[in-house]
């Protein structure tokens, strides 16, 4: 039972990223699913959500209208596409399943020029 995400680096403020978490080990259209992120220095903070079957997503307010949550219960991924992207959305950010808390490794997003 894993999460694995990919996806992050450094991009210039304005530009985008796209970040995947894949799932094994687990029947995952059955689960919520959400990204979240820890900048140096803060808490860990829930950025999206998504529920089973993709018809059900939350975004908090600092992300609203350029971040999306999306997920593929075929492949068991769910993905995070980021655009105009801000030096404070810099952290870490974490693919979560909820429900038996099982989080991945992180992977870390630098948006700098």
């Amino acid at each position: 039972v894993q999460l694995v995400e990919s996806g992050g680096g450094l991009v210039q403020p304005g530009g985008s990223l796209r970040l995947s978490c894949a799932a094994s080990g687990f029947f995952f259209k059955s689960y919520i699913m959400t990204w979240n992120r820890q900048a140096p220095g803060k808490e860990r903070e829930l950025v999206a959500s998504i529920s089973g079957d993709g018809g059900v997503t939350y975004y908090a307010d600092s992300v609203k209208g350029r971040f999306t949550i999306s997920r593929d219960n075929v492949m068991n991924t769910v993905s995070l596409q980021m655009n105009s992207l801000r030096p404070e959305d810099t952290a870490v950010y974490y693919c979560r399943r909820l429900g038996g808390d099982l989080w991945g490794q992180g992977t870390q997003v630098t948006v700098s020029s």
